[in-house]
């Protein structure tokens, strides 16, 4: 069936390539997009079996991803985000995931991780407010993951949460109008005072040491992978995606494209174009491979019930930033030697400019933050983070 999801995905590209302007002059996903991408499964490579998902091999979902990108940076954003968090739920007490799942195994889940929120002790769980930002494709979910802390008598944070909210007890603003990945949507989230019961909350501490309680109901390999390789790898993906896209576009245009000035001549037979098309392929390709074989050996481990080390940990954060350093390596090169007509607005090539740094935003794409980590490991430093 994950074979299928791709097949069938790749059916969707010319329809989700031509609202291209549309999800970009709305600041979200159609919902045409949304729901075809429902209807093929993509959403659901991730999910539990036991709530009509398909428990799928990372690898083959991070694929799928980024076959959307290459035609449309929001919507394989969208799905990556939107698509990644099933498998979060799936870590949750099966109380949460009855509750998620209760209607059907098409439920949307967004997030907003910041620990902006809230959480005051009642009985039986917590109060929750706050303001998060940055939740991708909420107008389309019905359920929220939003990140909360608890505080102590001296005001101090005593623990990190990831909770679990209903649409009826948050709130979206439409404030989302940035220069890239226009359309994922992401807008902020309010909630005011909402009840979340207990079993509806997890530790990021126990997540990120593989302690989720989820897994007593989800056994399989796929639920003791690092949340710090399976999320942070959601966030990379598009961008390399996007980036592959636009090579493809880029060379297909440049092949029979003539230099108007500089002394005129085919562009294809300039050596300084040859040389720029050999080093972003080597980039896209490098990125690709990297994350492929790290998401494999992690996957590989969890199969075979062994202990992953914390090197792999992170290696796989280590050569998931780089990833996207190499993609924005790449669409440099390419937009620096397309020369004036990759300024044109709405043109492949600078629509690809504008998401792939757009992506690189993301606080799980902070290289510098990724690569220190990785060297406090190598130097046998203690290495305390949740997205490892």
């Amino acid at each position: 069936m994950t074979d299928e999801v791709l097949e069938r995905v790749r059916d969707l590209l010319p329809a989700i390539a031509g609202r291209n302007p549309v999800a970009e002059e709305d600041r979200r996903l159609p919902a045409e997009t949304v729901a075809d991408l429902v209807s093929v499964g993509a959403f659901r490579m991730l999910q539990p079996k036991r709530y009509g998902g398909l428990e799928s091999d990372p690898v083959r979902f991070y694929e799928v991803v980024r076959e959307v990108s290459t035609v449309c940076g929001s919507s394989g954003w969208v799905l990556s985000i939107l698509g990644v968090h099933p498998w979060h739920v799936g870590l949750f007490p099966r109380e949460a995931q009855d509750e998620v799942w209760a209607g059907g195994p098409d439920v949307l889940i967004c997030s907003s991780y910041a620990p902006i929120g809230r959480l005051t002790a009642v009985e039986g769980g917590y109060l929750l407010s706050g303001r998060w930002s940055f939740a991708s494709g909420c107008d389309h979910a019905s359920w929220a993951l939003l990140g909360g802390l608890v505080v102590g008598d001296e005001g101090r944070p005593v623990d990190f949460l990831s909770v679990l909210v209903p649409r009826a007890d948050f709130q979206v603003l439409d404030v989302w109008d940035p220069v890239g990945l226009r359309g994922t949507g992401s807008n902020d989230i309010v909630v005011d005072k909402a009840f979340v019961p207990a079993h509806r909350i997890v530790r990021n501490y126990d997540v990120s040491q593989l302690r989720a309680p989820g897994r007593a109901v989800n056994p399989g390999p796929l639920f003791a992978l690092p949340f710090g390789a399976v999320f942070t790898t959601a966030v990379a993906a598009p961008v390399v995606g996007v980036v592959s896209g636009c090579y493809e576009t880029y060379v297909a245009a440049m092949r029979d494209r003539v230099r108007l000035s500089l002394g005129g001549g085919r562009f294809v037979e300039d050596q300084g174009a040859q040389v720029a098309v050999a080093r972003a392929a080597s980039e896209i390709d490098a990125a690709v491979l990297q994350l492929d074989r790290n998401m494999a050996d992690l996957y590989d481990h969890a199969v075979r019930d062994a202990e992953i080390p914390m090197e792999l940990r992170l290696r796989a954060r280590r050569d998931q930033v780089r990833a996207t350093e190499r993609a924005l390596a790449a669409i440099d090169l390419l937009f620096q030697s397309a020369g004036g007509n990759s300024l044109r607005r709405g043109n492949p090539i600078e629509r690809a400019w504008r998401d792939a740094h757009a992506g690189s935003m993301h606080v799980a794409n902070d290289a510098q933050r990724a690569l220190a980590l990785y060297g406090k490991g190598a130097f046998s430093l203690p290495v305390e983070d949740t997205l490892v």
